[in-house]
């Protein structure tokens, strides 16, 4: 079983904004289609990003899945051929121990890279980034330190 959810209304105020409008409002990741393979997230406001600039979005969300599972973040194959963004770390790996982890609640962000040469402005609800999951496999002679997550995520 996996699927998506908000932050907290709290957890919300402290990454996001003090806005109980946009928290009720912002959608979910969703499919566009039945056959796609990634759920697209949106963002929550309006953006402008300049040539070279970093900018690191909250997502207003999180996500659970099996523990033999991971979700992977990867740019929009559209936003990275038509403005040239990318994810910063190239693909984000989202592991299952992240949802519900004391920090931040598992509170997923996507920092994005503008490479090109242009201001590229996206309107809230844009999708720049979408999230696939996938099963992994672990070796046969698994060696694990047996720890939670903790402060230093």
């Amino acid at each position: 079983m996996r699927d998506f959810e908000k932050i907290s209304f709290n957890q919300f105020k402290k990454d996001v904004a003090d806005d109980r409008a946009l928290y009720e409002s912002f959608a979910l990741p969703m499919r566009k289609t039945s056959k796609a393979a990634g759920y697209d997230f949106a963002l929550l406001h309006d953006l402008t990003i300049n040539p070279g600039e970093i900018v690191k979005l909250p997502t207003g969300v999180k996500s659970f899945f099996a523990s033999d599972e991971m979700l992977l973040i990867i740019v929009r194959s559209s936003t990275g051929f038509k403005y040239n963004i990318r994810l910063v770390n190239q693909v984000g790996i989202i592991d299952s121990d992240y949802y519900n982890n004391p920090d931040n609640e598992g509170h997923i962000f996507i920092k994005i890279q503008n490479e090109g040469d242009k201001a590229v402005s996206f309107k809230a609800g844009d999708a720049v980034a979408q999230g696939i999951f996938v099963k992994y496999l672990a070796t046969n002679t698994e060696r694990t330190i047996d720890a939670s997550r903790g402060s230093k995520y």
